[in-house]
This record gives C-alpha cells, structure tokens and sequence, in this order.
C-alpha cells in the first residue's frame, strides 16, 4: 500500500511502529516491508530520518552505511525500477525493539508538525526531471559520507538533505524541494570548507 501525500510522516511512523510492537528485534528488511518496497522515496525518508538523529548518525561506519543505501535507493530510482533491491546482507541489519521505540519516539515529536508544514504546492516543480535532479543531489551527498563522518554532526545535515528530499517528493511539495537543495548546498560548502582550512 502506498503512502498518501497527507501526513506522509505520520503514515511511515506508524507502519513501523506496527512491525516494533511485534518483534524484539527489527531487521530492516521489515521495514522495508512495512513501507513499500516500491515506494523508493518512503525508504529514502526512512534512511534520511536515521541519518538526522543524534546518536545513531555518529556512530562510526553507520553514515557510510545510510549513505550506500541512500545510493542504491536512488540509483534504483532513476533507473525506473518497480522495487527497491537492497543486498540481503543490509536487509538483515537489527535493531532491538527498545531503541526502535526510542527513535520513534523522538521521531513522533516533530513528524505531525513536518506533516502541517508540507503540502502540495509548486506542483510544477514536481514532474519526473525534478524528482531526477533530487535523486542526482541525494546521491552526491550521499557520497560525501566517508569525509562527514569526520567532521561533528555534519551527517546529521547530510541526513536533513536526504530526509528533505524524500518529504518533498513524498507531499509533491515543490518549495521543500528548492529548501532540499539549499540544505546539500549547505553540506557541500561544509565539506569544501573543511577541505580548505585543512
């Protein structure tokens, strides 16, 4: 089933609460599940969501983790493919049923007022080469993961960029769209700034 434009957070929230009630530990192929398989920007949003936490963002080898399958996610995507394919290697990554809740739970604070501020506006903005453009930027800052994970905090903004994206095509909301751009921008200019000075 597909996640309608209205409170598209909401929706996904739930869906994986769901599957949290009914298991100790939670692979991420039933998340997967949970979301759609065909849905490439409700799994991108998921992605993107994990990346914007504190916590689970810093740990070592996980933005490089969320960036590879930010790439696979989008790459998919732009090569029109009905489902997403994930190695089953990454599909059977566990979480236990108590951070779960915890990232729900600090998830669920903003997701209603994420919800209120989309909407389908700009819809022209929102036709198959905008959604290309987001995928090609999600990707690029996907890639920029290896060179975060050494700068503090900067992958929680690579993960507002991609959970950005996501949100936008999800609500066809074509100003949130130009603020995802803005947002890699800013990530970009962060990356080369550290480069620079360094």
């Amino acid at each position: 089933m597909s996640i309608d434009h209205q409170a598209p957070i909401e929706q996904i929230l739930h869906r994986i609460d769901d599957i949290a009630e009914q298991n100790e530990r939670i692979q991420f192929g039933q998340v997967m599940d949970a979301v759609g398989r065909n849905s490439f920007a409700s799994l991108l949003l998921v992605v993107g969501a994990i990346m914007l936490l504190p916590g689970p963002a810093d740990l070592p080898g996980v933005p490089v983790l969320l960036g590879a399958i930010a790439i696979l996610l989008c790459g998919q995507m732009l090569a029109h493919r009905d489902h997403v394919w994930i190695p089953h290697w990454i599909e059977r990554r566990e979480i236990s049923q108590d951070k779960m809740k915890k990232m729900l739970d600090w998830l669920r604070r903003p997701a209603a007022w994420l919800d209120s501020m989309t909407a389908e506006r700009w819809t022209f903005m929102m036709n198959h080469a905008t959604i290309s453009t987001l995928a090609v930027a999600a990707i690029l800052v996907a890639m920029s993961t290896p060179i975060l994970e050494f700068i503090p905090f900067s992958a929680n903004l690579a993960g507002g960029a991609i959970f950005a994206f996501a949100l936008a095509i999800l609500a066809r909301d074509g100003l949130l769209a130009g603020l995802a751009v803005c947002i890699s921008i800013a990530t970009f200019g962060l990356v080369g700034y550290q480069f620079f000075v360094n």
